[in-house]
């Protein structure tokens, strides 16, 4: 007998309306959004990731100051002194001692495409799971490290599991801020960026001078291994614009005709009999033309392919200034206490710089085009003050010039990220984010480091050196002020047509976290089988 087909539920309706049954309401929600009865809301979330990002960043920092980087032996008149941290241990030169920054970017770049392309066939919350637990057994690594090549090697492991955080974090927090203050959330998260390498510079000063640099590694091991178990132990959240492979299960079932579902599982039964490598090999083969398919629809977007040349020049400055501000302000000026004075200025102003360009754009209506206006007139203003900064001889005005400098540079971090994530479709942001870090870094601070020190060794002028860095902030400002007259559209809710509709008024900060879902409608065009 023919049976009456029932009427598809509508996407637009709220899941708790849909009838399904308990078990294939498990299957649903595993790995998806977390239970309403739940402590883990949007602001912890946030809360979780700023502290990790903090942590990772005070990493760079800490390597970058005196009391963990130290110095080379130096000998003058016949009086040697002898040198300190990493640089006196292992003796490396100026070079030498930029690679350590490098190689912890060249994991970190490797490392990120592949998580991003993982994200769409693993849960994108385990893989944060993985990556820190890499980070924390690297990270302990680097406290053992015996000579150049071995620290060397950690500091490319602790870059790779940087790489999941990186690329993941920043998506999973423009899903669930509010729709008014999505850039407000996103400069939150990116202070802990100039926050964590001012902690970074002060801890690494206090710890290194006190207990020696090794201690300084250690620590930073065991005050990450919680969330790294945390990535774990808790229920998974999922990605707008991505389906978890269950509920795909689920979704299937529901679509096969009444009485086939025993042809379908024998058919089952018989697959998992059959030589399993065949089928790897096309997965990995998949996989890998997904990818290549998703990169080119990345860069004919011509909006993110401007933000992110215009980040490269920016990020080339803010990386040397990281890695050599200390050890210049330390010669040019004759700061005794580089690593405070310096982690002071970036804390306050990286901050205070941040939070304000993340309000700056809410304020302006947070669309591409203010976002790109907001780029090119700090970057711009900011270089200038950056650059009368190293022509005053006082360091005072130093001091006052480079604050305010920094305070106006540092409002990018949030519009900067908004444009990333807002200029792509959703599907593609873990992707963006991952290009974005892989770009900024082996075309910015990852040349910039070691090619400062080069200019320095043939110079022998740290102010003539700075001044010279600091002028690529202006090209940096003239490739945002490109993006203004770009054609431009926020691509946030562009695969809204394929998913269960997100709650109105998402202003409240809980609605996407607290949202069950029982089924997803979205067809997985990025399927895991050949």
């Amino acid at each position: 007998m023919a049976q009456k087909p029932e009427p598809e539920p509508n996407p637009a309706t709220s899941s708790s309306s849909i009838p399904v049954p308990s078990g294939e309401q498990d299957m649903a929600t595993k790995s998806t959004m977390i239970p309403a009865t739940s402590w883990f809301t949007p602001k912890r979330l946030l809360a979780i990731f700023c502290v990790i990002n903090m942590l990772n960043y005070l990493d760079r920092g800490a390597i970058a100051s005196n009391g963990v980087n130290g110095h080379r032996e130096t000998c003058t008149g016949g009086t040697c002194k002898s040198g300190s941290g990493i640089q006196g241990d292992f003796n490396l030169n100026n070079f030498e001692d930029g690679v350590l920054s490098s190689a912890f970017m060249v994991g970190l770049l490797l490392a990120s495409p592949i998580f991003a392309s993982l994200s769409k066939s693993v849960n994108p919350f385990r893989l944060i799971g993985v990556g820190l637990t890499v980070w924390t057994i690297a990270t302990l690594c680097c406290g053992l490290s015996f000579d150049f090549w071995s620290i060397t090697f950690c500091r490319m492991l602790v870059g790779v599991g940087e790489a999941s955080f990186i690329s993941l974090a920043a998506p999973f927090i423009d899903d669930n801020a509010p729709v008014a203050q999505k850039t407000v959330w996103l400069s939150i998260f990116y202070m802990c960026i100039p926050g964590g390498y001012a902690l970074g510079y002060v801890y690494g000063g206090l710890v290194g001078s006190h207990f020696g640099w090794r201690y300084a590694f250690w620590v930073e091991a065991v005050l990450m291994l919680p969330f790294a178990i945390l990535g774990f132990v808790m229920k998974p959240l999922q990605l707008k614009g991505f389906v978890p492979s269950d509920s795909m299960k689920v979704s299937a079932l529901e679509t096969v005709p009444l009485g086939a579902q025993d042809v379908e599982a024998s058919n089952g039964n018989n697959e998992a009999h059959e030589p399993s490598k065949p089928k790897c090999r096309c997965k990995v083969l998949n996989q890998f033309s997904i990818f290549l398919k998703d990169m080119k629809a990345l860069l004919s977007e011509k909006v993110y392919v401007v933000n992110v040349l215009g980040y490269i020049a920016y990020n080339f400055v803010i990386g040397a200034y990281s890695y050599w501000g200390p050890k210049a302000g330390y010669s040019i000026y004759n700061m005794t206490n580089a690593d405070m004075i310096f982690g002071g200025i970036t804390i306050v102003c990286g901050i205070l710089g941040t939070l304000a360009g993340g309000f700056a754009l809410d304020y302006m209506t947070n669309t591409l085009s203010n976002a790109f206006k907001l780029l090119s007139f700090t970057t711009l203003v900011g270089g200038a003050f950056c650059f009368g900064a190293f022509v005053f001889k006082s360091m005072y005005g130093f001091l006052a010039f480079f604050a305010i400098g920094e305070l106006l540079v540092f409002a990018t971090q949030g519009p900067v990220n908004y444009v990333c994530l807002h200029s792509v479709k959703p599907s593609l942001r873990p992707l963006s984010m991952a290009m974005s870090t892989v770009a900024i870094h082996i075309f910015g601070d990852v040349p910039s480091s070691p090619l400062v020190g080069v200019v320095q060794d043939n110079i022998n002028n740290w102010r003539t050196t700075a001044l010279i860095l600091t002028t690529i902030f202006f090209p940096a400002a003239a490739i945002w002020f490109i993006g203004i007259f770009l054609h431009s559209v926020d691509k946030f809710d562009e695969d809204s047509e394929h998913q269960v509709s997100r709650v109105e008024g998402a202003s409240t900060t809980t609605a996407p976290l607290l949202e069950e879902k029982t089924r997803e409608t979205l067809p997985f065009s990025q399927s895991q089988e050949c």
